[in-house]
């Protein structure tokens, strides 16, 4: 009950703030001035479409430039139609931050390789993982042969291999520091984690993230638009811009699959209306 009057009162502070973000413009998907990371979109929550009008949604309906690429939208395949698929998302002026979750199950070579050049030949600079956890020490070498980050996602507590960020960082402290996390700040509360002591903690190894936000801590089908639930959004963004990162803070949207729109957009308000409260002088 506190952390929902909680969460009440800090929707109704940023209220205008929102349409003083919407009044100045988002940047095409810049989170503000002050935030030197990067507000967009994780395409999984476009995942009721196809490629095209997917494309299409995010670049004439939600105005968004960056975007992490599911394989519903480009899928693994024959170099050509990787290619051609990249020259889609490109040419509609979308920036590919990265791309995934792209599990990784064995620790098959050839396998592993052919991961990594479809993630190259997609454009993408930093590989979303799911790796099976005997599988993760393996991949360091091709980071760096590829010269591609990756980012490992927890899955919460139905994750055997890595539910939290913490179960993360315990295998990556001596790796490349190009090998680093996905926070799925949903997924990190359901399992009690504090998760702005979760952001601070992985420091420079948070290379991505993805942004939801829940009714209820406990209930994986409880995810409602950015705003509307109890996570603590403006903490978060307050230990981004702290820590000065740099990478994307991607909105994955997992309900209302056959019409997201309307909760990705109240949700982009929401998100940029909290940064441009805490510009606001006091």
């Amino acid at each position: 009950m506190i952390a929902v009057a909680m969460n009440t009162t800090r929707r109704g502070f940023f209220g205008g703030a929102a349409a003083l973000a919407s009044s100045i413009g988002s940047s095409a998907g810049q989170a503000g001035p002050d935030a030197s990371f990067h507000l967009g979109v994780a395409s999984y929550s476009l995942r009721g479409f196809n490629r095209a009008v997917a494309i299409g949604y995010l670049t004439k309906r939600l105005h968004e430039r960056y975007v992490n690429i599911k394989d519903f939208h480009l899928a693994m395949g024959p170099r050509e139609d990787v290619e051609r698929g990249r020259k889609e998302f490109e040419k509609a002026g979308l920036v590919i931050l990265g791309g995934g979750t792209i599990s990784f199950p064995t620790s098959d070579d050839a396998d592993i390789r052919k991961r990594f050049d479809y993630a190259k030949t997609a454009g993408m600079p930093l590989i979303v993982a799911a790796p099976q956890r005997g599988v993760l020490p393996k991949l360091e070498k091709y980071v760096r042969e590829y010269d591609i980050k990756l980012a490992v996602h927890n899955h919460g507590p139905e994750d055997k291999q890595f539910p939290t960020p913490q179960s993360i960082l315990e295998l990556i402290g001596t790796m490349d520091p190009r090998v680093g996390l996905c926070i799925d700040v949903g997924h990190t509360a359901r399992t009690g984690k504090d998760v702005v002591g979760s952001i601070r903690e992985a420091g420079p190894r948070l290379l991505d993230m993805h942004i939801k936000d829940l009714g209820n801590f406990t209930d994986r089908e409880s995810q409602v638009p950015v705003g509307d639930g109890i996570l603590p959004i403006p903490g978060i963004f307050r230990e981004l811009m702290r820590m000065n990162y740099r990478g994307g803070v991607m909105l994955e949207y997992e309900v209302d699959e056959d019409d997201p729109i309307p909760g990705m957009l109240k949700s982009f308000a929401y998100m940029r209306g909290v940064l441009a409260g805490m510009r606001a002088p006091a």
